[in-house]
């Protein structure tokens, strides 16, 4: 096997497919011959095929509504004639891979199958045999975790049969965190099959439960866009090369390679480790702190009990600590007003120190401190930024492009750093800390106000159990010092902050069918938007431009300042408001809206609705300044005629 040359070998392949003269991709051809290349050089006598499935599985294909043949990998295979088409370009977000995984939702079908799952896990697996040759002592090797939701485990049995159809060794975690799974990359244990050479996290984050997607890291860090773009390029043209034969000979191939290991223990310990060699090595640095855990039903609840206690702290009152894809409490995403509102109250009625809250795969993460105030967006960014620069003096703070204006002056005049404004999405603002360090610009942290973010200290992963570690660091470092009062310590570090009084975020959304567009894409549609503001903008001399600028048209001016951006990936322009005053941001934005009118294929309501509800309120607080500060003489003047008053 081992003397067949690869030239014959993709020729044998590139026949068998196109049995039916089906013509196949050169990138299916390259990923055939590197996935079986591998496996004849490996095991000798091994058929070749790409994935596999049960037999269940086989028979509910039949199910499925009609769709194309597709090719057969040799004269023998049974074609799959039932197999539904699939746009796997369309399941890319950004630097992730999402979907639809379960029914029941109008409007949303399912795309993300096994199927699917399984040429998506076979495609990575070509993609890493690209980037990493294996040696003769092992084969590659692939771990997979995920997070709480319901379609998580069919979704790590598929993708097991598409890693292990492609010749790779399989180590499942099952619940996991998807920082966890990067660290698998880089833990050096041979008892635990680490490190790995890949990973997978099947998550989709802090979206509805019938949803579900995944992401993949080698220990150089997380995939990017043209990565996932090239894994979903090959993972359609594998999908194309189903057959019941391969799929059923891979799912033989995963029952004897797949392995499982804890390896959320090992991670946990590391957190531990962490917090105690900030306190000098002390046990129990966290003895008599009560700190509440909200894992919002996702798969943060170890941090209660595998990490807070054994430090000393106390987590009674923690909360949705069990696993629950269906989320029944609350969204897990530390930006959403009901998730905040739910661990603020269990902190005050417990009377604890802290509370951390975490999303579904806990790479996102904010705090409340003992008196209720919440330590997300802005606030959690200042505070990593005072934790960080006293490690670090005059280090660049990277964040996305709608912090604000006030957490500028509080990185730059206040701790002695720089603040460097990115754009928004997190693989951006790591890749731009990592890019600047290239250059010779010191940045030690890179942070969203989503509540990513990463560290250099911490291989730049975007880590929201590191992040909180941070703080207890802060709370243990404190009192080994001798000083107390709790979470205090933390919210001390807030002083100077500037804060808006008002602060929104608006979806205005593009038309896509409406005449307007004139046959141009959203995007098109959406750039013209931009220049037309930008151009208002620069003939108001009350309003300025951002002197620099990543990301869409970011404006100052009437005390505060806005951003309109266009979405990635949707037709959608996201706006950003913030001032010091209510009448400051309706005149921000009226200015916007004006800008706006002039596009009949933009929906303003969002918009329009702000205005007049700032308008409203500003008019009621007028008034009822005048009952309360002018002669009730005076008044009824005004009010019997106001014009003249």
């Amino acid at each position: 096997m081992a003397a067949i040359s690869g030239k014959i070998s993709q020729s044998v392949l590139v026949a068998q497919c196109c049995k039916q003269n089906i013509q196949v991709s050169p990138q299916c051809q390259r990923d055939r011959f590197a996935l079986v290349t591998h496996k004849l050089l490996s095991f000798q006598g091994v058929k070749l095929s790409w994935d596999g499935t049960s037999t269940m599985q086989s028979h509910r294909f039949s199910n499925l509504n009609r769709g194309i043949v597709y090719c057969n990998v040799a004269p023998s295979a049974t074609a799959i004639p039932s197999l539904e088409r699939v746009d796997f370009l369309k399941l890319q977000n950004g630097s992730d891979i999402r979907g639809v995984a379960v029914s029941g939702v109008e409007g949303e079908p399912v795309n993300l199958t096994e199927p699917v799952t399984e040429a998506i896990a076979a495609a990575f697996s070509a993609w890493l045999l690209n980037k990493k040759k294996s040696n003769e002592s092992r084969r590659l090797r692939v771990s997979i975790g995920h997070d709480s939701r319901v379609s998580a485990q069919k979704l790590q049995d598929a993708a097991s049969r598409g890693i292990a159809g492609a010749g790779l060794d399989v180590v499942q975690y099952g619940l996991a965190s998807t920082p966890a799974m990067f660290n698998s990359t880089l833990t050096e244990k041979d008892d635990l099959l680490c490190p790995v050479d890949g990973s997978i996290m099947i998550t989709a984050s802090h979206l509805p439960y019938n949803r579900n997607g995944f992401k993949f890291f080698t220990n150089a860090g997380g995939l990017g866009k043209p990565d996932i773009k090239d894994i979903l390029e090959r993972a359609a043209d594998i999908y194309q090369c189903f057959t019941t034969e391969s799929l059923m000979d891979s799912e033989r191939k995963a029952s004897s390679s797949v392995e499982r290991v804890d390896y959320m223990s090992v991670y946990s310990s590391d957190l531990v480790a962490a917090v105690r060699k900030a306190s000098g090595n002390t046990e129990k640095p966290l003895e008599g702190f009560h700190i509440i855990v909200d894992a919002g039903n996702g798969a943060g609840g170890f941090f209660a009990g595998k990490v807070l206690e054994p430090l000393g702290a106390i987590t009674s009152g923690s909360q949705f600590l069990e696993p629950d894809g269906l989320f029944p409490n609350h969204i897990p995403n530390p930006e959403d007003k009901a998730a905040m509102k739910s661990i603020t109250e269990a902190v005050l009625s417990n009377k604890a120190d802290l509370g951390i809250i975490f999303d579904t795969d806990v790479d996102r993460s904010a705090a409340v401190d003992f008196a209720g105030c919440e330590l997300n967006r802005n606030r959690l960014i200042a505070l990593m930024s005072a934790i960080v620069l006293e490690e670090h003096p005059g280090t660049t703070i990277v964040t996305d492009s709608v912090t604000s204006d006030g957490l500028t002056t509080f990185i730059e005049k206040k701790l002695g750093g720089k603040h460097h404004r990115f754009k928004r999405g997190y693989k951006n603002v790591i890749d731009e800390a990592i890019r600047l360090n290239s250059v010779g610009e010191e940045s030690h942290l890179a942070i969203e106000t989503s509540g990513h973010g990463a560290l250099k200290e911490n291989h730049w992963l975007d880590d929201g159990a590191y992040l909180m570690v941070k703080l207890l660091n802060k709370l243990a470092s404190a009192r080994a010092s001798g000083l107390g009062g709790g979470s205090q310590v933390l919210t001390d570090l807030l002083d100077g902050l500037e804060e808006p009084a008002v602060a929104v975020e608006l979806r205005i959304k593009i038309d896509q069918n409406h005449a307007d567009l004139k046959g141009r894409s959203f995007r098109e549609y959406g750039e013209a938007v931009l220049k037309h503001l930008e151009n208002i903008s620069d003939s108001d001399p009350k309003l300025q431009k951002a002197p620099v600028n990543y990301e869409g048209v970011r404006v100052s001016g009437y005390g505060g300042w806005f951003l309109l951006r266009l979405s990635l990936h949707d037709p959608v322009l996201p706006l950003n408001i913030e001032a010091s005053t209510k009448d400051d941001a309706l005149k921000l934005g009226l200015a916007v809206l004006s800008a706006a009118n002039e596009f009949p294929a933009l929906d303003v309501a969002s918009l329009s609705n702000f205005v007049k509800v700032v308008r409203c309120k500003s008019v009621i607080s007028w008034t009822k300044w005048c009952l309360c500060s002018l002669p009730i003489r005076s008044f009824m003047k005004w009010e019997s005629n106001p014009l003249k008053s």
